[in-house]
């Protein structure tokens, strides 16, 4: 559960994602690297987001898609104001994980789905930092992804 998070994993997890977001551009950067990995990892994630299975993830049809960058910088912008609640709000960022969970199964989102999503933060957020990305950093990120996404699956599981 996100409430159970300690101050030096949310220290990592804020600091860095600080960093990113000084970066021009941040919410469609790192957006993109995390849908092309996203797709490439599971490529049934495309029909997901309106995008054909078969389509290449390298394409320029894609990554100029106007449906892509949309969903790439929302993402990333959801991200975002999960990671402003962390801490002051962590109560609330818990009810909230748990409804966008209920959300999500009418989307056709699966459980299974998230540990791929978790990998594409992951492989984005090194992208983005580089030499930053320490392991401190990336087991904080895995943690509190980890977190987020408990949260969410068990509001999953209480809307079937």
């Amino acid at each position: 559960m996100v409430r159970e998070l300690n101050y030096t994993t949310i220290s990592y997890v804020i600091d860095s994602w600080e960093e990113v977001r000084r970066m021009k551009n941040f919410e469609e950067t790192v957006g993109t690297i995390l849908f092309q990995t996203l797709f490439k990892k599971s490529p049934q994630a495309k029909v997901l987001f309106g995008f054909p299975i078969d389509i290449d993830t390298d394409s320029h049809e894609l990554l100029t898609s106007k449906r892509f960058l949309m969903h790439a910088a929302y993402l990333v912008q959801m991200l975002d104001t999960a990671l402003n609640m962390v801490g002051p709000d962590i109560e609330l960022l818990t009810e909230i994980m748990l409804e966008l969970g209920a959300k999500h199964v009418r989307y056709g989102v699966k459980a299974d789905m998230f540990p791929v999503m978790g990998e594409a933060i992951i492989i984005a957020l090194r992208s983005s930092l580089k030499d930053g990305f320490t392991e401190p950093v990336e087991e904080a990120w895995k943690e509190t992804f980890d977190a987020l996404s408990t949260d969410m699956i068990k509001g999953m599981a209480g809307a079937r």
